[in-house]
């Protein structure tokens, strides 16, 4: 079936006001995810938030089995997280780390999980190891398996890194760390609503998402995978009345599926429209979404690589819909205030997100362009002439 592109910007009311090429950064909400976001927290003014909450309780334990469905886990593996940054930490501060541990990781991760390992190398002495790139820039396989031994406590590797188009190849890591039996985490937050995930095939023990980028979900949202038979090995950094009871004056038990990780108040509303989203790309098949991200974004990096002065930054074997780029003689930062002017959205990558990565390839920044299914190659062709003319400058 052809895509109905008129059905998914008759749905998203940004499109007739910008040209959103941000989505690996915060994409636009279809109508329907906006009004579950709005009619729960007018309820909430109008009844009261616990009484909201009980009212809807339904609804909520749905969002369990939506993104139970979304990644092919169970539902209770399943824990809603204010946003996936702290969906990660959960997961990451969970694991009891000694002296001489190591941590091995990818020269592409993200910041934020980054400083995280540093933190507890600093704490525990624990060892922090990025494994080299291959030859198309995604984790080396190769490296990664002679670099195993009894001292791997954890391998931690970002899917999609956000500086660049590549996806790194997580099934393959995964039949690493099953065979060695190691810990395996997996940052999913540029990846989860852009590209089919399933949990059993990448055999990751841990995986946190987020429900603003391509899933389509309100900022603030995520929610964390943690496989049922990892979970005993986990004790999260921080526990309350939903995480665990307190049975006795000097004990308490720990809930035994994945809801540990969460904590008893919530953004009700968040949860609820995140389940909006999720429904709503699962209508779409994320098979089809895919498809049709890959297709813009190829067309994106065709049109603009001829631009004289225009160097396309992606690697990796299979590329997503996250293109990177710079034009000699201009600044990132300009372009995208350039690019804004004329209601177009882009963001810039810094250096200081993807330390490892950038410093390797000599970049300080890049100009990051991401599309969604809601794109149009007209968007495309526009864009692509602006950015023609601000390299003639």
């Amino acid at each position: 079936m052809p895509f109905d592109l008129q059905r998914a910007r008759q749905d998203t009311p940004g499109c007739h006001n910008v040209v959103h090429f941000n989505n690996a950064g915060s994409s636009l909400m279809p109508q329907l995810v906006l009004d579950a976001t709005i009619n729960h927290l007018q309820l909430e003014a109008q009844i009261g938030g616990y009484e909201a909450k009980a009212r809807k309780q339904n609804e909520i334990e749905h969002a369990y089995d939506a993104a139970a469905a979304l990644i092919g886990c169970s539902r209770d593996e399943i824990a809603f997280i204010e946003n996936a940054t702290r969906a990660w930490d959960m997961a990451f501060y969970s694991i009891p780390f000694r002296p001489g541990d190591r941590i091995l990781t990818a020269m592409s991760e993200y910041a934020s999980n980054y400083i995280a390992y540093l933190q507890v190398a600093h704490k525990t002495g624990a060892i922090v190891e990025p494994i080299p790139d291959d030859a198309y820039g995604q984790i080396s396989i190769d490296a990664l398996r002679n670099a195993i031994d009894e001292r791997v406590k954890l391998i931690s590797i970002t899917h999609v890194p956000t500086s660049g188009g590549l996806v790194n190849p997580i099934a393959e890591v995964g039949k690493i760390a099953r065979a060695a039996g190691i810990l395996y985490l997996v940052d999913a937050c540029q990846s989860v609503g852009q590209m089919p995930i399933n949990v059993e095939q990448i055999g990751c023990d841990m995986l946190s998402t987020t429900g603003r980028k391509y899933l389509r979900g309100p900022r603030g949202t995520g929610f964390l995978y943690v496989r049922r038979e990892a979970l005993e090995r986990l004790e999260p950094p921080f526990l309350d009345m939903h995480a665990a009871t307190w049975v006795a004056r000097d004990r308490y038990e720990i809930r035994p599926d994945a809801r540990r990780f969460e904590n008893w108040e919530t953004n009700v509303a968040g949860k609820l429209s995140l389940a909006t989203a999720i429904d709503y790309a699962m209508q779409w098949g994320i098979d089809a979404i895919w498809h049709r991200i890959k297709a813009l974004a190829y067309q994106l990096r065709s049109q603009l690589s001829p631009i004289p002065g225009l160097i396309v930054h992606d690697r990796g074997i299979i590329q997503c819909g996250i293109v990177t780029f710079t034009v000699e003689g201009q600044a990132p930062a300009e372009i995208k205030r350039h690019l804004a002017a004329s209601n177009i959205n882009v963001e810039v990558s810094e250096r200081t997100s993807t330390r490892l990565d950038l410093e390797a390839r000599g970049l300080i920044t890049l100009v990051r362009a991401s599309v969604h299914y809601y794109n149009t190659e007209e968007e495309i062709e526009r864009f692509c002439a602006k950015i023609a003319e601000l390299a003639n400058f």
